[in-house]
């Protein structure tokens, strides 16, 4: 029987996805919650596990394709259900033979919807076997799966007890991959874990360009190409509306604070030179972390969001902290589930960890949704102050400028202290400018003073 599933809502309330690549092929026989693509939406890569286990039929969509929820995405023969047009040719059905038993009905199957869903119940009898023939040729087979996935396409039809393995890599190297037409399959690991990174790739193709087919004539690029388009999909799609989102529906406001973190540069350098947390690797971001999450507890409002349809404010009694990062894919900003009740070296495995999960893209949907406030640190760029959009539906969100040597009047006499600068947005609507300002200054107190952490609870 012809089973059709249709690409499912992950979770994340998001209309579309884009088909990365397929795992399977037309033809192949899978299993059930055999992963069977990956699909970007708006938030994370996600692989779709079969909820149906047999044999490929069709596959409605081609790498790169953008794919509705609801929208059909692919068809599996699944055994022990009737074929279409069985009987067709008899113009009236045959009489039972007595002698023969009566199978019994097959009920209803239920059709999986989600993922994660199971396997349709069980015919009464026993299924039949589905006889297995051959792979499709190389030319029958879709182009945009071959390029999607072409570890698991073969020329030839392989030994029916054979395994095949997809090569180890991460989503942006596979991405890599594709544009620059590099087969992974063909791509030797250099390290010795086995996973294929972009140095890999990179060098595979610049060996690949220097062979027999690209010293081929081929016709030159445009002399008049002087623009390039770039589809908007994905997260950047997402980024673009939730930018616009918060600039026309939030009202803005920034105050900057200067602050001499020269005590906790100090801390900080203390702290990843004790054996003990050494591992931790504590940073300035955990330390900003930590007198966030101690600040929102004397200001809730910042700790607020807007409920236009209730018509009410909802105060959050736990910080899920949002830390913007920079991908390959775009700006996200996962966060730190209950933050607020984690220790300092906590606090910053925690940040480091999301961190790497994000830009390797293999973020859970519900770790980049639900944040309370963000963080977002322009300072690895070089970059001493800016004014950071609101990250709806959140009230507020600190931005942390670049650590600098400065002339500073310290005791009474100039020095040279480390200096950063904080920016502070806020929505007006939620958080009166006193309020801010008495949450910015907390923060700034703290990294002035780390000491002063004990006096807030």
């Amino acid at each position: 029987m012809i089973s059709e599933f249709r690409l499912p809502d992950l979770g994340e309330g998001l209309p579309e996805a884009e088909i990365v690549q397929w795992l399977v092929a037309e033809g192949d026989e899978v299993r059930l919650n055999q992963p069977i693509a990956e699909v970007e939406t708006a938030k994370a890569i996600v692989e779709l596990p079969s909820p149906f286990a047999g044999v490929v039929q069709r596959l409605h969509a081609g790498a790169g394709d953008v794919v509705e929820v609801g929208s059909p995405l692919i068809e599996i023969d699944v055994p022990g259900g009737a074929e279409e047009g069985d009987g067709a040719q008899d113009a009236s059905p045959a009489e039972p033979d007595p002698a023969e038993p009566v199978p019994a009905a097959e009920p209803e199957r239920a059709v999986p919807n989600l993922v994660g869903y199971g396997a349709a119940p069980r015919a009464a009898g026993r299924p039949q076997r589905r006889a297995r023939g051959g792979r499709p040729a190389a030319a029958e087979t879709d182009t945009a799966v071959r390029e999607a996935a072409p570890h698991d396409i073969v020329e030839e039809a392989p030994p029916a007890d054979a395994r095949h393995e997809r090569p180890r890599s991460t989503p942006p190297v596979r991405l890599l991959a594709k544009q620059l037409g590099v087969d992974l399959a063909l791509v030797e690991a250099s390290g010795v874990t086995g996973i294929i990174r972009r140095e890999d790739v990179e060098r595979f193709a610049a060996r690949d360009t220097v062979g027999p087919a690209a010293e081929a004539e081929t016709p030159a690029a445009p002399t008049d190409a002087r623009e390039t388009r770039i589809p908007v999909r994905g997260v950047r799609k997402a980024t673009a509306a939730a930018m616009v989102r918060s600039a026309f529906t939030a009202p803005h406001v920034t105050c900057f604070l200067d602050v001499d973190v020269t005590e906790t540069t100090r801390l900080v350098g203390s702290l990843r030179s004790d054996p003990r947390l050494a591992e931790h690797r504590i940073g300035i971001l955990a330390v900003v972390a930590k007198a966030v999450c101690l600040a929102l507890r004397a200001e809730p409002s910042l700790n607020s969001r807007w409920d236009e349809e209730a018509g009410e404010i909802v105060q959050h009694h736990y910080v899920h902290l949002g830390i913007a990062a920079a991908t390959e894919r775009g700006l996200i900003v996962p966060h730190v589930a209950d933050a607020d009740a984690m220790t300092l070296p906590e606090l910053a495995d925690a940040i480091r960890e999301l961190t790497q999960t994000v830009r390797s893209g293999r973020a859970t949907p519900a770790s980049l949704t639900g944040g309370t406030f963000s963080l977002t640190n322009f300072g690895v760029f070089g970059v001493d102050a800016g004014t950071p959009i609101l990250n709806p539906p959140e009230a507020g969100i600190l931005g942390l400028g670049a650590v600098r040597r400065r002339p500073w009047e310290h005791e009474g006499e100039i020095a040279l202290r480390d200096v950063m600068t904080l920016s502070l947005s806020f929505d007006h609507r939620l958080v009166d400018g006193e309020q801010g300002s008495r949450f910015l200054a907390s923060v700034g107190d703290v990294l002035r003073e780390p000491g002063r952490a004990m006096l807030l609870r």
